[in-house]
């Protein structure tokens, strides 16, 4: 085959790899029909028992979806990070907006696991890295998650970027404790401490949110009778 044959070849092999990267991603949004899907998402990474292995691969994660939001079109801001113990990250969280980025992101829920010859080991051997991955829709202002003051515990820090420095000469960054949930959420990337309270509340709200939701699917499963009057069935 001559080069021009080859060219055409590769040009072939290019576009058939386009459209069906093309078909999945509409084959996808055929299935994302839950209202929550179409919303801006919260995405939080955090390593596991590990070191510096598991927080050099939750480093590796963060810029692996940083990347692939820039190619989906997707404006994200990384509202909250703590450098790791001489490599990688303790912490991160993304807050993205885009065209079903709670579609397209909820199924990162979960644990994902590396195993590598390890780049820190100097005896070269085998490590197994996990990193815990948490994606929740932002939920809009209009539904009602209530908060008890007495519920929570709200801290105020130094925000620090991702390489120990200092971001902000004040204590602006907010972490937020919900004490009967064990859920904690955290902003910095604001210069406002206002701000940064104001972010983190809408995730503690996104996280309560979902956990109701997990709590009324529970609550079906266990009630056959219930899920069959939530389906629309009924025994007339």
């Amino acid at each position: 085959m001559d080069e021009k044959g080859e060219n055409g070849v590769g040009e072939l092999s290019s576009e058939y790899n386009r459209l069906q990267e093309k078909f999945e991603e509409l084959e996808l949004l055929g299935a994302l029909k839950n209202p929550e899907d179409l919303k801006p998402a919260f995405l939080n990474i955090h390593p596991g028992a590990g070191g510096t292995e598991s927080q050099d691969w939750a480093e590796m994660l963060l810029r692996m979806y940083t990347r692939y939001f820039e190619k989906k079109g997707y404006q994200y801001s990384l509202i909250d990070v703590q450098a790791g113990d001489g490599a990688g990250i303790k912490n991160a969280t993304l807050h993205v907006i885009g065209d079903f980025a709670f579609g397209f992101l909820k199924g990162e829920n979960g644990v994902h696991r590396l195993v590598r010859i390890s780049p820190f080991d100097a005896n070269k051997r085998r490590h197994t890295s996990f990193v815990s991955v948490h994606v929740s829709p932002e939920i809009d202002d209009d539904i009602d998650i209530k908060i008890e003051e007495k519920d929570i515990r709200v801290d105020v820090y130094r925000s620090s970027g991702a390489g120990g420095q200092h971001v902000n000469t004040t204590d602006s960054a907010v972490r937020i404790t919900h004490m009967p949930s064990g859920i904690v959420v955290a902003c910095q990337n604001e210069r406002s401490q206002i701000k940064n309270r104001d972010t983190a509340f809408k995730m503690l709200k996104a996280r309560l949110y979902e956990l109701e939701q997990e709590k009324a699917k529970e609550e079906l499963e266990k009630n056959p009778e219930k899920k069959r009057h939530h389906l629309g069935f009924s025994d007339s």
